[in-house]
Order: C-alpha cells, then structure tokens, then sequence
C-alpha cells in the first residue's frame, strides 16, 4: 500500500503515520517527491485496512499497490529517481557514461585507465576486483588488493568507482572502496546477497539475469530496497537466446516496458549484450535513444593484451569517439552527458 500525504503535510503528521504502520507490524518507506511525500508499506502477507490511514491528519489517500514489486513500482512512485554522485548525478535528463577494464589487472593500468576516463570527461570507472568466470582456470581478479588499487585510483583522480560484489563475506570491503556496488547477472537472484547490499548506503548497480523475465529483475531490485536501500539502478547485459552472431543478444527492447512500470534509472551494457568490439559504438548509440540513463562498457589500454574480455573491450581513441559522439546526440533525446 502507498499512503500518500498532502503536500502541506507536517512532519509531525508524517511521523504519525510512520508510527501506525510500525504498530501493525508492517515496514514503512518514506519517499520525499518533488510536491508531496508518500509512503510505501510492505510486510504485509494480506490486505491492509486502508481506513487505519486515511482518518490520520495530513493523509491525502491510501492506494492499494497491485505490482508485486512494490517499492521498485511506478505505482509507489510515480517520478523517475535520480541518484545524485559528487561526479554527477544518474537520472531521467542525464545519460551517463561508466567505462573500464573488465578486471582490476595491475596498478599502472588501473590508474592509467582513471586519468584518461577523467580528461575525456568520464567520471565513473568500471573494473572488477572480484571476478566470477565461467572457467575456474581462467583469472579470477585480484580481490582485496584489487579494491586497494580501485580506492587508490578514487583518492587520485576524484572518479567514481563501480565494482562488484560476488558474495557477502567481502560486503563491507566493497562498499567502503566502491562508489556504486554492482550486483552481476550469475548473482541477480542470490537473495541473501541482494538483502545484503540492502542494508549497505551506497547505490547497487544490478545487472539484469541471462534467462531473466522483466518481472523477476524487478523482483531483484525490490530485495534491495526492502532492505531499506532505495538507489538502485538496473543494468540491461544481454539475454540468453539462440542467436550465434554475438555473445549475448542485447535486449534493447526490454527498456520502455521497464521504464513504464519502474522508476529505477536504466544502464546498458552493450559490451556483454554483443561481445564484440565492433558492435559496441552501435548498441551504445542504440541504448540512448531507447532511453537509457547510461551505460557500462568495457575499455583497455591494449584490448589485445586484456587478461579477461579484451574481445569486447574498446581501446582508448574507440571509448574517446564514442563518448564524443554520446555527447553530440544526447541533446536530441533531452539530455546532457554526466
């Protein structure tokens, strides 16, 4: 249920009814909008009474929410989010851009990587120091000195760090050296690690699953922000299909029905949606004028030397091209690049 204040509402009166929630045994969520706050309610396992609130001062309506994803609905909340970083903000009017080596490889490379992100105006670095591969043989990244190398990279050049997290045991070493902790597609239904990062403060990036419905994404992020986090934003990598031309098949299609029923920002990554280098300048251009608020792709100082998907890395003159060309064409969709 959505129980939505008047836009003069008190705090007082908000307070209260946060109170009578808690007393039902039920969650509330306190989402401040641009003209008036609502609350979300969860917890319940049956109808709730919408007269235990519609009679509290300050009360404008209780809706009933038909979504089982509640809070993660346009139903809960009706603006799109935006998420507000030092380097700038993820939203309905920016298109931002995450670029970065796959895997955290060496030191050089990583801080070589932030300073060319930084003078071509990227302000958000991707790179993973834990690494879930499908081989068991193949690199599986450089853990905790990997974050060390990401947080150094961070305190020299200002840029936003995205990285992901693979199990709970590392949790609280992530979300101090990340900026944006990433939830990976092989872990987009492990629920002990979605109600983890739940409890964390700093916005999850949760990549859509490879056999993934819309519906069961959306399901994901609401485990997050069931637990209390709300700044989440969905990351759209490429589905499992029977198409052989490229790793993954990029569902650019998923964005506007998603965009209808959520108010999440919505990235792409177009460089595992394809897997191929020469695909990614297209799908990236593609992905805005779907209406993307982003995207996440993979670059390399020497893709060719790339200790894990360098076949679908851009080299830094690719990255530069692609970004000018982001910045040219996001006017014409109504927005700027972050």
């Amino acid at each position: 249920m959505l129980v939505v204040m008047q836009s003069h509402a008190a705090d007082s009166e908000i307070a209260r009814v946060v109170e009578v929630i808690k007393g039902q045994g039920l969650t509330p969520h306190v989402m401040p909008g641009a003209t008036r706050t609502a609350i979300g309610i969860t917890g319940n396992t049956g109808a709730v009474n919408k007269a235990l609130f519609e009679v509290l001062p300050g009360v404008e309506e209780a809706i009933r929410v038909t979504k089982p994803y509640k809070l993660a609905s346009r139903e809960m909340k009706r603006d799109d989010t935006s998420i507000a970083f030092p380097q700038g903000t993820v939203g309905p009017r920016t298109f931002t851009v995450v670029a970065g080596p796959c895997s955290v490889e060496n030191e050089a490379m990583v801080l070589r990587t932030a300073e060319f992100l930084v003078s071509i105006g990227v302000k958000f670095l991707r790179a993973g120091a834990f690494k879930p591969r499908t081989s068991p043989y193949a690199f599986q990244g450089m853990g905790t000195e990997g974050l060390r190398i990401l947080a150094k990279a961070r305190e020299r050049t200002g840029i936003a760090i995205v990285t992901e997290l693979m199990d709970t045991e590392y949790a609280s070493e992530v979300e101090e050296a990340s900026d944006v902790i990433q939830i990976g597609t092989r872990n987009m239904q492990n629920f002990s690690l979605l109600k983890r990062v739940g409890q964390c403060r700093k916005p999850v990036l949760l990549k859509r699953g490879m056999s993934a419905t819309l519906d069961d994404w959306l399901m994901a992020a609401e485990y997050v922000m069931a637990g209390g986090n709300y700044q989440v934003v969905l990351c759209e990598r490429g589905v499992r299909t029977f198409s052989d031309h490229s790793r993954n098949t990029l569902d650019l299609g998923v964005i506007p029905p998603a965009k209808a029923l959520t108010h999440l920002p919505i990235f792409v990554d177009p460089s595992h949606g394809t897997g191929k280098r020469a695909y990614v300048p297209s799908m990236s251009l593609a992905s805005l004028a779907a209406g993307a608020d982003g995207i996440l792709v993979e670059a390399h100082p020497e893709p060719d030397k790339a200790m894990s998907d360098g076949a679908q890395s851009l080299d830094f003159p690719g990255l530069k091209a692609l970004v000018e060309r982001l910045r040219d064409l996001a006017p014409a969709f109504g927005r700027t690049l972050a």
